[in-house]
């Protein structure tokens, strides 16, 4: 088995995908392997898959069970998930993006994104401020 490549400057999506085929491991592997070493047993595929494609970056907790999980220094993939956030968040407020007064990103309004419904947000669960029975 090959190590991967020195650690470039890279985003963490790459960084990732390449640490995992350098060991020959399926995003669901690695996502079994997390689940083992940190104790959470919800961690899928899916969100390994996520990470990997810059849909999301983990936070502090999964980046220290990556660096275990993978043998990489946890400042290295801090650095990259600081770069991809930053890159994100140019991206985002870049050229072409148009801001509407009132709306969410994607167009969605409100809290609860149903376009303020009368008494209250439109989430399901529990009773709404003011009504009476």
């Amino acid at each position: 088995m090959t190590s991967p490549p020195p650690p470039r400057r890279t985003q963490l999506g790459p960084l990732l995908v390449r640490h995992r085929l350098a060991r020959g491991w399926s995003q669901r592997r690695i996502a079994a392997e997390l689940c083992a070493a940190s104790g959470v047993p919800t961690l899928s595929r899916h969100e390994v898959s996520r990470w990997e494609r810059q849909r999301r970056v983990p936070g502090g907790f999964w980046l220290g069970w990556l660096a275990f999980v993978l043998d990489v220094p946890v400042v290295v993939l801090a650095e990259a998930a600081a770069r991809t956030r930053r890159t994100r968040s140019t991206a985002a407020g870049g050229p072409g993006r148009r801001e509407v007064a009132g709306t969410r990103p994607g167009g969605r309004v409100g809290p609860g994104h149903g376009g303020g419904r009368p008494g209250g947000s439109t989430r399901g669960g529990g009773a709404r401020a003011g009504t009476t029975r």
